[in-house]
């Protein structure tokens, strides 16, 4: 009788753990989407895209001319499949290297002389996991804070996003 008991507080605790920590659909069958942090307008990135041109494109053009090109990248462009499946596999990564993902960073990176002729010297980006070292105990189950992360060492970073010339909406 006493094992039942027991059984049956798992269930209940299972249920309750999955009602609080798995997504759930609102009621109109939608699920609730939240405006990250960071969003900015339109007119914003124009702005900063512009900024850009002013203050970068004629030093970095110039680097690119010295190469033999007439124009570095200025951008780097993902699937959402690819975006949603790296951010799916750099979590499993984490967790087996033993860290916490909280985050991605997005590095600046140039393709050497190695490169093949299309990427030869331009301008890259690719992104990191960040995250922090999984604690053990109970308290590292809902620690979810965020700040001072870290590239997770060992973590795959993400590259091999396609490059363009021209600015933003262009």
């Amino acid at each position: 009788m006493k094992n039942i008991a027991y059984i049956i507080l798992g269930i209940i605790i299972g249920a309750l753990a999955t009602y609080f920590f798995c997504p759930r659909q609102m009621e109109n069958g939608d699920i609730k989407i939240v405006k990250p942090k960071g969003v900015i307008t339109v007119e914003k990135a124009w702005e900063l895209d512009d900024n850009w041109t002013e203050f970068r494109q004629a030093a970095v053009d110039s680097a690119a001319k010295k190469q033999g090109r007439d124009k570095d990248n200025r951008w780097t462009h993902w699937s959402l499949d690819d975006i949603e499946n790296y951010l799916a596999f750099a979590k499993h990564q984490s967790d087996s290297l033993g860290y916490k993902m909280t985050g991605i960073r997005v590095y600046l990176g140039v393709y050497g002389k190695n490169a093949d002729v299309s990427k030869k010297d331009l301008t890259t980006m690719f992104m990191v996991p960040t995250g922090k070292k999984a604690r053990a105990g109970a308290n590292s189950f809902f620690s979810s804070a965020v700040g001072n992360e870290e590239d997770i060492p060992g973590g795959s970073p993400l590259n091999e996003g396609s490059g363009g010339k021209e600015g933003y909406n262009n």
